[in-house]
Formats: structure tokens, C-alpha cells, sequence
């Protein structure tokens, strides 16, 4: 990637809102080093060294003290001049550091600048600055691990042998196009199919992959349903460890809807508990309700809550309430208080749907549950699992369509033009990923995401 040579000096506290021990304010471009020098009043430090300094504001008064490291360009995060000042945690302090630095020249840093230049300057390719935001933003050690493997390129290089492959295939294509009266033998002669059909196997491999690491970073959004007093607020405790929801014997205790975000098996998961499923003259009450059906509507997957001790016909139920909701993939029965009946705890077949006996309150069955949850989202990373994110998995979608329409011009129609031109439109999706090909837009997108000092 072309280095790209910023006009501007740009500046941002790079720690989190708040009070600390200390708090760091990045600079990065042209003039990072005489900004620093004249903050400091004093020569800079050798290159990569720490050294302690203090700040001085426009009437030569010390507004802090800390420490100063130069980082010389292109041997820094983003390839240009980098300074970083490390003063006290304060946020007074810090921004009256960073309004100082601005005075001199600097200007304020957008959301995730500094990693668009890395970008930019060929520092890094998309998918790992894509990757520091994950890391930052992970909700599991699998999540956190699985970004780190995306930063030191795992997903890249994934990507790139598979480009390489596809680079490959074209010429191969190209070849035929060139030397038109030995085409239809060049098309027809095995090779040129058993290459893309490589091909095509091989993004299904990282296909695979990368929807492990979409659901590592996003999750799966589980909403608890059922009618009151069926122990949907008990099982949200069990699952989550805790007793974060309210427990009582009075019906209808739940009347909004409550988030818990947990980690099971690894995956993360958006839980919601909400308003038991019942006719009311409560307003408040029908509102609860309104907004269970809502949460229900948008979930991946819904857990139906029933009391194994009444006399609860769950498809009655969810036929009742959200009948065009009701989907075999999408719904899992709970039979729950099995404690209270002479049932044990068991994974079993319902007409179709999956149902699990449980015990909320006794935490029996749970972990079947738990592993039906995780089953169902086919969550079941590799140790080698890497982040990703929709649209690495949109773009690889569309990858393989163009591979598909290849395929068939190959095959079907035995058009060397357009075989080359749909593995054309494969390489250009595919190059999305990392950046090779991106609009302005899309990476407007992607970086105004980031936290400020990014």
C-alpha cells in the first residue's frame, strides 16, 4: 500500500473517560516532534526512550509532569512521527494538556485516525485495524484472543493465500482468452475446473471460520419467555450466575425487559428476561408484555419457559402470543420446576422442537441447556479461531457467488470472457476484506467507529 503523507498534526487523549494514576495523549504527523518540544521546553528524548518531563502552558507555567517517548516514522503505529505523553489521569489535567498541543499546531484526532493512517501508510491492512477495535471492545478471553490472532494477521493471511490461489486461476483463464483457437480445449481440458473448484473450497474453509469469530464478536441475542411465575427470572439467574433478576412468588414481577450479557461455553450472549406472557388490565403490565413480543421478534433464538408442574401446553402458548414468530430453528422448549414432578432433568423431541427438562432453582439440566444453546448458533470455535465481522462474511458470500457464476460459464457455456470477468468481480469482493479494493465510504465507516485516540 502507497505511503500516505498527512498534511496535519493530529492529537487525542488515547486513555479511557475518567480518573487515573495516569493518562496518555497521542500525537501523530509532521510537526508531533516540535509540538512536544515546545510543550516540554526541552530537547526530546532519544528515539523510543522514556524520559521524565514537565509541561509547560502559554505563560511558561508547569501544568503537569510525566513521561515523553518519541516514536520516529515509519517505525511507529501509524508510519508517521509519534509522541506520546504520558501526565496524570485526571480529565482537567489531560485536557488542558491536549488544548495546549492543539494551540501549538495540533489538531483534535477523529474517531479512529490514528488507525486509519496505520492503514493508510500500509502499517496494517483492514481487517487488523478492524481487529484493535475488537480487541478493545471483547467480551470473552476466547473474543480477545481470537482479535489478537486477526491483528498479527491470522484472517489476512487466510485471505491473501486464497486471493493468491484466485490470482492464480485468472491468469490461467487469461491464458486461454489469449490464444483464442485453443480455448474451447484449454476450457474443456479439467485444469482450469479443478483449479476454481480449489478455489471455492477454500473460501468455504475461511467462510467457516469466520463465522466462528462473527458470532465471538457479536454473539447471539437469547430472549427468555413464557407465562408469569414459570421461572423464566430463575433460569435467567441460573444461566447467568447470579441474581441480577428479581425472584418472588407474586405473578407478573418482571414488567420490563431485563439485559444480561454473559458467556457461555465461550460464546457471548445477549440474555434477555421479559414481562410474563398473560391476559392483563394492568397498563403497565400490557406494555411489558408489548415489549416481550418486540424483544421476541428480533432474538436469535427464544427460549419458551413452561412450569412442568401446571398444566402449560407450550405450542398453545406461543400460538397465542407470537404465532408467526414460531420457528423450529429459532425456538427451544423449557420445561421447567421438574423438580416438583417425578420428570428428570432430559434433552428430548416435542413435536418437532427441541425441549429440555430443567430445574431452574435446583440448577439441574442447565448445562444441557447450555450446550443446546451453544449447538444451536453451531458455535464450536477452533483453538486457531480468528474475529470477524458481517461484512467480511457478507463480502465472502458474494465471493462465492461470482465463483458460482464461473462455474457455470465454464462449464455451461464454455465462455472464457465471462469466466474471467465473474473471477474478476470474485477477486474484487474478496479484496474488500483486507482493503485491497474499499470504497471511501466503507472506510469511513469502519474507522468513525473507533474510540478517539484510536
Amino acid at each position: 500500500m502507497s505511503h500516505s503523507v498527512s498534511q496535519t498534526t493530529i492529537a487525542a487523549i488515547a486513555t479511557p473517560p475518567g480518573r487515573g494514576g495516569v493518562g496518555v495523549i497521542r500525537l501523530s504527523g509532521p510537526k508531533a516532534y516540535s509540538i512536544a518540544a515546545a510543550l516540554t521546553q526541552q530537547d526530546l528524548p532519544a528515539t523510543r526512550f522514556a524520559c521524565f518531563r514537565r509541561f509547560y502552558d502559554a505563560e511558561q507555567q508547569v501544568m503537569d509532569e510525566g513521561l515523553i517517548i518519541c516514536f520516529a516514522g515509519p517505525q511507529s503505529f501509524t508510519g508517521e512521527d509519534v509522541v506520546e505523553i504520558q501526565g496524570h489521569g485526571g480529565p482537567v489535567i489531560l485536557n488542558t494538556v491536549l488544548a495546549r498541543t492543539l494551540a501549538l499546531g495540533a489538531v483534535a484526532a477523529k474517531a479512529g485516525e490514528f488507525s486509519l493512517r496505520a492503514f493508510e501508510n500500509g502499517k496494517m491492512d483492514l481487517v487488523q485495524a478492524e481487529a484493535i477495535a475488537d480487541l478493545i471492545d471483547a467480551s470473552s478471553q476466547a473474543a480477545a484472543r481470537s482479535a489478537v490472532r486477526s491483528l498479527q494477521g491470522a484472517f489476512s493471511n487466510k485471505v491473501n493465500t486464497v486471493l493468491e490461489q484466485l490470482i492464480h486461476l485468472r491468469l490461467h483463464v487469461e491464458a486461454a482468452i489469449d490464444f483464442p483457437e485453443e480455448e474451447i480445449d484449454f476450457l474443456a481440458d479439467g485444469k482450469i475446473l479443478s483449479l476454481l473448484q480449489q478455489v471455492q473450497h477454500s473460501v468455504s474453509q475461511v467462510q467457516h471460520s469466520a463465522r466462528q469469530g462473527q458470532l465471538l464478536r457479536e454473539g447471539l441475542q437469547v430472549v427468555i419467555a413464557g407465562k408469569p411465575n414459570a421461572g423464566k427470572s430463575s433460569l435467567l439467574n441460573a444461566l447467568a450466575g447470579n441474581e441480577r433478576a428479581i425472584v418472588t412468588d407474586i405473578a407478573g414481577t418482571t414488567r420490563d425487559v431485563l439485559h444480561e450479557k454473559i458467556t457461555l461455553n465461550g460464546l457471548p450472549i445477549t440474555l434477555t428476561d421479559t414481562a410474563g406472557l398473560r391476559e392483563t388490565g394492568d397498563l403497565v403490565e400490557q406494555e411489558g408484555i408489548r415489549r416481550a413480543i418486540r424483544e421476541i421478534e428480533q432474538a436469535d433464538l427464544l427460549l419458551l419457559v413452561y412450569d412442568l408442574s401446571g398444566d402449560e401446553e407450550p405450542l398453545q402458548l406461543a400460538e397465542r402470543y407470537f404465532a408467526e414468530h414460531i420457528d423450529r430453528k429459532r425456538l427451544i422448549l423449557i420445561g421447567n420446576k421438574c423438580d416438583l414432578t417425578n420428570l428428570t432433568p432430559a434433552l428430548s423431541d416435542y413435536q418437532g422442537f427441541r425441549h429440555v427438562r430443567v430445574s431452574a432453582k435446583q440448577d439441574l439440566g442447565v448445562n444441557s441447556l447450555i450446550d443446546c444453546v451453544t449447538a444451536h448458533a453451531g458455535f464450536h470455535p477452533a483453538e486457531d479461531t480468528f474475529i470477524a465481522r458481517t461484512r467480511h462474511l457478507d463480502a465472502m458470500q458474494r465471493t462465492q457467488y461470482y465463483l458460482a457464476e464461473a462455474h457455470d460459464q465454464l462449464t455451461v457455456f464454455h465462455a472464457g470472457e465471462l469466466v474471467a470477468e465473474s473471477l474478476r468481480l470474485a477477486q474484487n469482493a474478496l479484496g474488500e476484506i483486507t482493503g485491497d479494493f474499499s470504497a471511501d465510504d466503507l472506510l469511513g465507516k469502519i474507522f468513525g467507529s473507533f474510540c478517539i485516540g484510536k
